[in-house]
């Protein structure tokens, strides 16, 4: 399966991005805020939809919607990927685009080894620390140990989808 175009557009919104005259511009992707391209660049130095900059990647003039789409397109192959991987059980349209939106924010390994995948592949899956699905899933709200509600409403959003 591959995302929808439902789902890259739930992905855009909920990832966000930074955009000046027209352009999306390099942005830190903890705090949203824009980062000035003739600096080193620091440690999570994003643009368009949440995709990291890597090492030889020139953004430094902003990217216009087209781009960011594409960018964002590549960087979710891996992450459709890594659900039609490790999920094992027949999902709807719904279910693979909200636990690509998932794995994409959370990263591979995390998705691979979480509670959120021993419960879909196995209904009768018992979590020492979670009771079922609903609690494993929210749980990934938090950043540096800190509960965040941008991410408690993300994990909403696509839990939401994910039943839909």
């Amino acid at each position: 399966m591959n995302i929808s175009d439902n789902g890259i557009e739930i992905l855009k919104r909920l990832e966000g991005c930074v955009v000046k005259n027209g352009l999306h511009i390099i942005y830190d992707d903890q705090t949203g805020r824009a980062i000035n391209p003739y600096n080193l660049l620091p440690r999570g130095a994003t643009i368009g939809y949440g995709h990291l900059i890597k090492p030889g990647e020139d953004f430094g003039r902003g990217i216009d919607e087209s781009r960011a789409t594409e960018l964002l397109r590549a960087d979710v192959k891996i992450a459709e990927r890594t659900v039609s991987q490790n999920i094992n059980t027949t999902l709807t349209q719904n279910q693979f685009d909200a636990l690509v939106i998932f794995a994409y924010n959370i990263g591979e390994n995390n998705f691979i080894k979480s509670s959120v995948v021993k419960f879909i592949n196995n209904p009768n899956y018992k979590s020492q620390i979670y009771p079922d699905l609903t609690s494993a899933w929210l749980a990934w709200n938090k950043s540096n140990g800190r509960v965040m509600a941008g991410l408690t409403n993300r994990r909403k959003t696509e839990f939401n989808l994910f039943n839909k």
